[in-house]
């Protein structure tokens, strides 16, 4: 059976902050998500979205120094930079925040692979060569199929 794959392209920056924001209300305690993709693709401004979407007033910013940023919103949002992370089986904690009462945002998950939790929503963002961007949806598990399903054909009305 092939993977299902949702595909969504933005054209700007503010339609990628609006369309995170809405999958931000639609999140629950424990729901994981990784980004990846081009640099600059836009994965931190994903996040911005997220975390207005989780009714969080902070300032959101990449947390690429200190590995994981806490806010407190609806839910409280734990974003992760992995990038920086030089041995992947370096046991940092990071199930406590996957099993936690939080969303877990991890940018650069490919670098913890071995320490992901199985049910995801993998999120990948690419340039495209008009200046949008090409997200990329990948539901591990079903409450994440079942959520992309709903985001995608009840929200969007594909």
């Amino acid at each position: 059976m092939e993977p299902l794959v949702f595909e969504y392209k933005s054209s700007s920056t503010e339609e990628t902050v609006i369309l995170a924001k809405r999958l931000g209300g639609m999140l629950e305690p424990g729901d994981v998500l990784t980004l990846e993709g081009d640099l600059g693709a836009g994965k931190t401004t994903f996040t911005k979205g997220l975390a207005q979407g989780l009714g969080i007033k902070r300032m959101v910013n990449s947390p690429t120094f200190t590995i994981i940023k806490e806010y407190h919103g609806r839910l409280p949002l734990y974003h992760m930079d992995v990038y920086r992370v030089t041995n992947e089986s370096e046991d940092l904690g990071f199930d406590e925040y996957f099993e936690g009462e939080g969303v877990t945002v991890v940018e650069w998950a490919h670098l913890i692979g071995d320490q992901l939790p199985e049910n995801r929503l993998e999120i990948q963002l690419y340039h495209e060569p008009n200046g949008g961007r090409r997200i990329l949806f990948k539901p591990k598990g079903y409450r994440y199929e079942r959520l992309c399903e709903e985001f995608f054909y009840e929200d969007l009305g594909n």
